[in-house]
């Protein structure tokens, strides 16, 4: 059955995304500071992880949940993003975004092969849309992007790990936030600390002492406003709403992104922006007050 707050959740998460889409702002202080490269993304997923590792300790004091034994979920979640954001690092900024945005398609699938249900006319409808509108946004002339860098297979694994994470987390449907957002961030860690192992070259050099020191305090901010509760509205939603649904109010990111970039970057806002954005707005309405409930998960097992 649905989730009560079915259509607020929905909302919540498409401004949330939408708010992912303004990221290009902060990123460019970040930059500025000296974080250039991957080190911000690596940055941002271990002070997280300092901050929320205290709570963690209490809680397992008490014997509550800490969130260490979903290895599974906060490894498709957490390095999905990180695959994705280390993917802009080797290949082209337009390929890398639709490559991962081909997260609402991967998502259907999984669901299909998990559900063992075909999907309505509902998501047959608000699925073309969303992908016509992504295609158009970004000017493809009909050629589908298949990868040929390793930063194409990154965007492309990035978007299948986390439609298959947010396929998992509404399987299992693990109890509460705090859990999930720590795998999230631990996990999230391990494979960027990993990648950065792999892409020594592509991560320009480590930022000097001085940098870190005078983005430390603006990134722990930044933590606590915007990584944390965000992360944690948009891995606790997928058990809640279904990976498929998930996936295509998760596009919001791209209309606020391109909406914001034309106004404080100076960038083109022209009628393919605008009609891709209204496609993708009419998918996720679709999806939200046309699809029918998505099936129980299926059960409840621990990664």
């Amino acid at each position: 059955m649905r989730h009560p707050r079915h259509v607020a959740i929905c909302a919540a998460v498409a401004l949330a995304s939408g708010c992912w889409g303004l990221y290009w702002l902060p990123q460019r202080e970040l930059e500025a500071g000296g974080l250039t490269g991957g080190w911000g993304t690596i940055a941002q997923y271990l002070i997280p992880l300092a901050l929320l590792s205290p709570v963690a300790l209490w809680r397992w004091s008490r014997g509550r949940e800490t969130g260490v034994r979903f290895l599974l979920l906060g490894t498709l979640l957490g390095g999905g993003i990180v695959c994705y954001a280390m993917s802009f690092l080797l290949t082209e900024v337009v390929r890398a975004l639709l490559l991962f945005y081909l997260t609402p398609l991967w998502a259907t699938l999984i669901e299909i092969a998990i559900a063992r249900r075909l999907p309505g006319w509902s998501r047959a409808l608000s699925l073309a849309l969303a992908l016509a509108g992504v295609w158009i946004i970004f000017g493809v002339s009909g050629e589908f992007p298949w990868p040929r860098n390793a930063g194409d297979w990154l965007a492309l694994a990035g978007g299948a790990m986390v439609a298959t994470g947010a396929a998992r987390a509404h399987a299992v449907q693990p109890e509460g936030v705090f859990g999930l957002l720590f795998s999230f961030f631990l996990y999230g860690s391990a494979v960027a600390v990993g990648l950065s192992l792999l892409l020594t070259g592509e991560l320009g050099p480590m930022p000097q002492a001085e940098s870190w020191g005078a983005m430390l305090p603006w990134l722990v901010v930044f933590s606590i406003v915007f990584l944390i509760p965000t992360n944690g509205l948009l891995i606790w939603s997928p058990a809640k709403l279904g990976a498929g649904l998930f996936g295509i109010l998760i596009l919001s990111e791209i209309i606020f992104g391109t909406i914001s970039a034309a106004l404080w970057a100076g960038e083109d806002f022209g009628w393919r922006e605008a009609t891709g954005g209204c496609l993708i707005v009419l998918a996720g309405l679709s999806e939200v007050l046309f699809s029918r409930a998505p099936a129980d998960g299926a059960g409840h097992s621990a990664t």
